[in-house]
């Protein structure tokens, strides 16, 4: 059988296709326009948005007013991005945990379980260690009823103020409420719609600091992002949802 023909391509020759031009850093929670498909790290391009409305490479209009809503999380790009620079992703995971620490607020559970549940698999596999499928299935099943009974009660934990600004809605009658910091925007869509007996959650828009929050942004971004430093609880305004012309 002939050998395979292989070629080493060094790292630096593909650079430009795995970093972030904002900050000339390697892709960190890569986030791409789905406007063009231009990727950047999550933070660089949330706070870019803050002033402008167009993609930082090609200029094109993202949106006029809601740029922040038509970008998404590129799960694929990250991972390719941590398969070709060794140690990127430990070092993330480090940061990230020492940041956490540091203002005294407990990690999320996707950074740690993703690690340990990482981590204990690689090490069962590097013992010679292999369990039947029907245990896995078992402890995933119980696993899964002991969360389901937990109804993230051990989630990190945000208070929230949930404001009306509009005369066309009634205001909650127990607007402070308090739930997972992994709860999104959507989440509270649901619970408002349900409490105000809206046909559809869809006919609202939930804003912080004035500014609208995309669907899919979970209450421990929001916090991060646009309530750093202020105390709790995060105030958040929701409205009619006004159809943008």
């Amino acid at each position: 059988i002939p050998k395979m023909l292989t070629r080493k391509i060094k790292l630096w020759d593909i650079n430009a296709h795995i970093t972030c031009r904002l900050c000339n850093g390697y892709l960190i929670d890569a986030t791409t326009v789905t406007e063009c498909l231009h990727t950047f790290c999550r933070s660089c391009l949330v706070k870019y948005l803050e002033e402008n409305n167009t993609c930082p490479t090609c200029r094109i209009v993202i949106h006029q007013s809601h740029p922040l809503q038509y970008i998404g999380h590129d799960r694929t790009m990250q991972d390719i991005v941590y398969k070709l620079v060794p140690g990127l992703q430990e070092a993330e995971m480090k940061k990230q945990r020492e940041f956490y620490h540091k203002l005294g607020m407990e990690v999320p559970g996707d950074i740690k379980g993703e690690t340990c549940s990482t981590k204990q698999h690689l090490d069962s596999h590097r013992n010679g260690e292999t369990k039947p499928d029907e245990n896995i299935n078992k402890e995933t099943s119980e696993e899964k009823q002991e969360e389901d009974n937990d109804y993230h009660r051990s989630d990190e934990q945000v208070s929230i103020c949930l404001e009306c600004n509009s005369s066309k809605l009634r205001g909650l009658k127990r607007k402070w409420i308090r739930c997972s910091a992994q709860a999104t925007v959507l989440h509270l869509k649901k619970f408002i719609a349900k409490k105000l007996n809206l046909s559809s959650f869809n006919e609202l828009d939930i804003l912080c600091n004035e500014e609208i929050l995309g669907k899919d942004h979970t209450l421990k971004f929001v916090v991060v992002t646009r309530w750093r430093f202020k105390k709790a609880p995060l105030l958040l305004h929701y409205r009619p949802k006004m159809d943008l012309l």
